[in-house]
């Protein structure tokens, strides 16, 4: 088998299948087909990913066909939303189309079915045709309606559609087997009475088209080849075979090519809601500002939030394509934002919990304006200007009166670095009447090449602007918030899911437009929100630099213990300091164990683990395991997997770093060369 055909996923192996037995390539068509009922959220990006995906490797069209037969529950402004956010991901449609597009035709085909003997009209209440249906053990009964007329079927389901009856009164279904063990073809329902305004016909019809007929027969107007729809609606394959090779009979001379629904494993995101009516109860009861709230899962929530197309792409490439379902774990999606970012985005400075720092030796009247990197990962971002005064801003995490030798930051008698400028040593602090420090004085030191351990960003006290930042958490506190049978979802919101506060940002940002990404050194990811405006800035925080999150989880679990020295460390948990502290280079080395065993989706997840725990390690932690035995592989992937991330934060090559490098590039795993041919 060639690399090329084991990379591909099953849905390619049935294209790839279909084409060897005679499918021409010209002939291939996807589409998405989304209700427009709601907003986009991260769900349907696999969806989205999948079926433009294909388009772009087959260089085939894909149609974005919304499938618009409900008027109760859909909305131009749904409409209008989902191409935008399809837009802004990055892919383009061949032909914008509409399941009403199609109400004539399938009206025409239902009378065709009902002259066939294979759709009648039933008038009973839905209460009653419930109790026929059955069980899924016990076998339904036929309609009393069932043997009606040709002629009277025809009559009443033209009266249906002139609105000579109710809502409710009557509907067509098609007449298949009540006995089938598939109770979704137990005569289901084709069409129902509805009196409602269409967004696209108005009110030309009062009869409307249920999914499971329209859906299939959309996808065999518009000539789908392949109709591909997430595992819940596997049962549905064989009803939407039925229709579909039917209504082929009917057309087969215009439309010679029936489609073929196929079916893959949905995302299913922790921590995180994706059915569109739990999420529209958010909007109504206002646990958050809209479908564009930040912390929603909603395609335009994350681009507010500061999420980039290229993250949410690289993200549904690491998910892949399943067959079964599983939960990813959303801190994947914060992996991809936050390694896109990394590249992309210039480093500012801001102060988000200030405490006045007096350089007591920096003339009162200078001013200086110190050279600052916009971006180490991207050379061509350029440098920019930074004001440097006698008085500045840190932040009050990043001072102490007394600590251990295990605090790298600034503490009394104590030396550090500031960001881009010189170094300062506290010497004495001034208290309010309370006892908090309102400041603390030092001196600063021009020679800048003195070794010390800690650097802190800062601004200027007299240059800094204000913002307003919204730091945002997870929306729900328990990873599966509508799993738990009896309990409502709401019950597991997080009410620390926002927090609202004023910093002090460096002037270069007083030009920022909504939209633009920074990061705030040493604080996280930031981006301007859409509420903001040239008299007051609002920045929205899209990610931290570190899983803070998978940290505290860590930390409660008595896996990890609270570093001092660590700004992201906010968790305290005194029953579980005698635990011992179980270093990120073990942790690295027993991911590794099993990496080679897992799947292939598995092992994207367990590499994006690795490389954020590989932040957290030294040379001298990961070196030894160079020595690792060769039958060891997976341990040798996740040491080179550790390796890169070093390399790329300024670690310079050795001989036994190359050595290593050499020897996997000779190795016969694969995984193993793949990740030596990366460095």
């Amino acid at each position: 088998m060639s690399e090329e055909t084991k990379s591909l996923n099953f849905i390619e192996h049935i294209i790839e299948e279909d084409l060897a037995n005679g499918l021409s390539k010209n002939d291939l068509r996807f589409r998405f087909p989304p209700e427009p009922n709601g907003y986009l959220h991260i769900g349907h990006t696999k969806a989205i990913g999948i079926s433009f995906g294909l388009g772009e490797k087959y260089n085939a069209p894909v149609n974005l066909r919304f499938d618009d037969t409900n008027p109760a529950k859909e909305e131009q402004e749904y409409v209008d939303a989902i191409k935008r956010d399809i837009k802004w991901l990055g892919y383009n449609w061949a032909n914008e189309l509409y399941s009403s597009d199609y109400f004539q035709i399938l009206y025409d085909w239902a009378v065709q079915m009902i002259k066939d003997g294979l759709a009648y009209v039933d008038s009973q209440s839905s209460e009653a045709m419930a109790e026929q249906k059955g069980t899924p053990t016990q076998v339904g009964t036929n309609s009393p309606y069932r043997d009606r007329t040709v002629e009277e079927n025809l009559d009443l389901f033209t009266r249906m559609k002139n609105g000579e009856f109710k809502a409710g009164t009557h509907v067509l279904r098609a007449k298949i087997d009540m006995e089938d063990p598939n109770m979704l073809m137990r005569d289901p329902i084709m069409y129902r009475i509805m009196y409602a305004h269409h967004h696209r016909t108005g009110n030309d019809w009062c009869i409307y088209p249920m999914y499971d007929w329209t859906h299939g027969e959309s996808d065999y107007i518009e000539q789908i080849s392949h109709s591909l729809c997430s595992l819940e609606f596997k049962p549905h394959r064989k009803l939407y075979n039925w229709f579909r090779d039917h209504v082929y009979d009917y057309s087969k001379d215009k439309l010679p090519m029936p489609p073929k629904q196929r079916e893959f494993a949905r995302l299913n995101l922790s921590y995180t809601i994706m059915s569109k009516r739990k999420l529209l109860r958010l909007v109504e009861e206002g646990i958050v500002s809209g479908w564009d709230d930040p912390r929603m899962p909603t395609i335009s929530g994350l681009r507010r939030r500061g999420y980039t197309p290229n993250s949410i792409r690289q993200f549904i490439e690491r998910v892949g394509v399943a067959k079964r379902e599983n939960v990813i774990d959303v801190s994947l999606l914060e992996f991809c934002i936050r390694e896109d970012l990394n590249k992309t985005a210039n480093r500012v400075m801001a102060v988000l919990n200030p405490l006045k720092v007096v350089i007591t030796n920096y003339p009162d009247d200078k001013d200086e304006w110190l050279e600052a990197e916009n971006n180490p990962e991207d050379t061509s971002a350029g440098s920019r200007k930074v004001p440097f005064s006698r008085e500045i801003y840190i932040e009050k995490e990043d001072f102490k009166e007394e600590a251990s030798n295990k605090f790298f930051r600034l503490k009394l008698g104590g030396e550090v670095r500031l960001k881009n400028a010189y170094i300062i040593k506290a010497n004495h602090v001034v208290k309010d009447s309370a006892g908090n420090i309102t400041e603390v004085h030092c001196t600063y030191d021009t020679d800048t090449s003195k070794k010390v351990k800690g650097t802190l960003h800062w601004v200027s006290t007299k240059h800094a602007i204000k913002a307003e930042i919204r730091e945002y958490d997870r929306l729900f506190n328990d990873e599966a918030p509508d799993s738990h049978g009896g309990k409502d979802f709401m019950e597991f919101i997080n009410p620390n899911s926002l927090n609202v506060k004023e910093a002090f940002l460096e002037p270069s940002l007083e030009t920022a437009t909504v939209g633009e990404r920074f990061q705030f050194q040493r604080l996280g990811y930031f981006n301007v929100d859409d509420d903001s405006t040239s008299e007051k800035l609002v920045f929205n925080k899209t990610v931290g630099l570190r899983d803070t999150w998978a940290k505290q989880t860590r930390v409660e679990h008595g896996i990890e213990k609270p570093k001092e020295n660590d700004a992201s460390s906010t968790v305290e948990n005194p029953s579980n300091k005698s635990q011992q502290q179980r270093k990120a280079i073990s942790v690295i080395q027993q991911l590794g164990k099993k990496y080679t065993n897992y799947s292939e989706e598995k092992q994207q997840k367990v590499k994006a683990e690795i490389q954020e725990l590989a932040k957290n390690i030294s040379y001298d932690d990961l070196e030894p395991l160079f020595g690792t035995a060769a039958k060891k592989t997976g341990t040798r992937i996740a040491t080179m997997i550790s390796l890169n991330v070093l390399l790329k934060n300024g670690l310079e090559r050795n001989d036994a770093i190359n050595d290593f490098i050499v020897k996997a590039l000779e190795d016969k795993n694969d995984l193993l060369a793949a990740e030596a041919k990366a460095i």
